[in-house]
């Protein structure tokens, strides 16, 4: 049976109310801001700041600025393990027994952000419930609820000694998404819950393809590189040569987590692209941000009514001044900052956007603050080895798994380089002609690099080191404490060598057996 007649209703409700936000954003802002304070008010860090007095205010903005500081995940980690031991009223209202685990693979210890209950109703569910709602209103003919939906999510599995605190969940953030969601939605969906929350992957795959390989799937959610695998099983397992075939009447793909752009041209030969969609969402372990809201623009809609107060620092700004959404300049690169009910408060989420348009407000991941190589004055960002990579990708035919680049620093005679470790999927015909093809690519969309990479004054051309199947796995397995998820991702970009070269030990490892 189509449930979508049913159900599109509601959804073009929920779709209709973003689109005063051109016009009103500065005012749902300033109310989500209140909304904050007044709620935070009786807290401990509500208490220490006046949020009760500032909420009482019309436009409390300049206040806020003036009495919080920016705060980093160090600087509250103290008080977030106080949360997870028990403690109430401490960074929001009452007591919070989920906390979503990052891998740590940018800055060591692993993270745990307090997944509040008013942030999984007013943050995630409402996220998630808006890209579908932006996605029927785009695409008046779907029969998205006529069979289910295949998401793809994570374990509570983690390194906490959580003895004594029976309550308490921690671990990727999808788990407790899966865990937490009305039973409603269980109809609709597959795999069931006890094998979504499956942590062992050797396991969970088999596991997940039985569950999934003969259902009715019209949609499916996850992050882009751990569903290919997915896929890919199913399809083995059903003996055709599409997904399309397995699921004749899938019809979309909703996906975040990381960029989609190296892995499109896998997806384009595992789906009929006269049936599929691709919708990206900006979700993270902090809060759900933005939604393609236009098939046409792959700029995401900031979503300024769930719950967050947004402000964003001028990458290129030296006084590194906060702003408001009302400030912001087009095509310029943020980092952005949150404030939220789970309870971060002018919270440095590592993440940079940019700005396509602020009337209303559409952003592009730009990349992680710390995902960046600048080791020779380079700038390079993440945002330009995305899209050079998956550029060089549709023009040579080849795809990848995985990749990673690093700087190798001058020695001797040898001036300095960007090493790039990539594993395949499709190996390219010739591979000093991809290699050549990236770095005119890169050149073209980063002038800094172009200027270094001139007459190879000051940096020679890049280096492609082949990985073997499978060892970018094993290094998030290494860093994850012996767990796989969707929540750990391959950092794009590094200023160092240290996750290269702890890639090329596995390697070496590998190789070393082999022989």
């Amino acid at each position: 049976m189509d449930f979508t007649g049913i159900m599109r209703p509601y959804f073009v409700r929920v779709a209709r109310r973003t689109d005063s936000w051109g016009v009103s954003g500065k005012d749902v802002q300033l109310s989500q801001l209140r909304s904050l304070l007044s709620r935070a008010s009786g807290c401990e860090v509500g208490k220490r700041y006046g949020f009760a007095e500032m909420a009482r205010m019309e436009n409390p903005y300049g206040e806020f600025c003036r009495r919080v500081p920016l705060c980093d995940y160090e600087m509250m980690r103290t008080d977030v393990m106080r949360m997870i031991r028990g403690e109430e009223n401490v960074l929001w209202k009452g007591k919070c027994v989920n906390y979503a685990q990052s891998s740590g693979t940018s800055g060591g210890k692993s993270k745990y952000v307090p997944v509040t209950s008013d942030s999984l109703r007013r943050c995630h569910y409402k996220g998630a419930a808006d890209s579908v709602a932006h996605y029927l209103r785009s695409n008046p003919d779907s029969r998205l609820f006529s069979g289910k939906g295949m998401i793809l999510g994570g374990s509570f599995a983690n390194e906490l000694d959580l003895s004594g605190l029976e309550k308490v969940h921690v671990g990727d953030l999808s788990a407790t998404l899966i865990s937490k969601i009305n039973p409603v939605i269980n109809l609709f969906r597959v795999p069931d819950k006890r094998t979504a929350l499956l942590s062992d992957w050797k396991i969970k795959l088999p596991a997940l393809v039985a569950a999934a390989k003969d259902a009715n799937v019209t949609n499916m959610s996850g992050v882009p590189s751990w569903f290919l695998t997915v896929a890919k099983e199913i399809v083995k397992a059903r003996g055709v040569q599409t997904l399309s075939e397995a699921w004749p009447n899938l019809e979309v793909f909703f996906h975040g987590g990381i960029s989609f752009e190296p892995y499109r041209s896998e997806y384009a030969l595992l789906t009929d692209p006269e049936k599929m969609h691709y919708v990206e969402n900006y979700n993270a372990s902090e809060g759900f941000f933005a939604v393609q809201n236009d098939p046409s623009d792959s700029a995401m809609l900031l979503t300024i009514d769930n719950d967050i107060f947004y402000e964003f620092i001028p990458v290129m700004d030296a006084e590194r001044k906060p702003l408001p959404i009302w400030d912001l300049q087009e095509d310029e690169v943020y980092e952005m900052l949150i404030t939220s009910s789970n309870g971060l408060w002018r919270y440095h989420t590592g993440d940079t956007v940019r700005v396509c348009s602020t009337a209303p407000v559409k952003i592009r991941i730009a990349g992680r603050t710390k995902c960046f190589i600048n080791a020779f004055g380079e700038e390079l960002m993440e945002e330009n080895a995305e899209r050079a990579i998956a550029e060089v990708c549709r023009a040579t035919g080849a795809s990848i798994v995985n990749y990673t680049a690093a700087p190798v620093f001058a020695e001797g005679n040898h001036r300095g380089r960007h090493q790039w470790l990539i594993e395949w999927d499709c190996r390219p015909d010739d591979e000093k002609d991809f290699a050549l093809r990236l770095d005119a690519e890169l050149r073209k969309l980063n002038s800094d690099y172009d200027a270094k990479r001139n007459n190879t004054i000051f940096l020679d051309p890049l280096e492609i080191v082949d990985v073997h199947p499978g060892v970018f796995d094993k290094w998030l397995h290494s860093v994850g404490n012996g767990k796989l998820g969707g929540q750990r991702k391959i950092p794009r970009l590094s200023n160092d060598r240290r996750i290269a070269d702890a890639v090329l030990a596995i390697q070496k490892s590998i190789s070393n057996h082999t022989v």
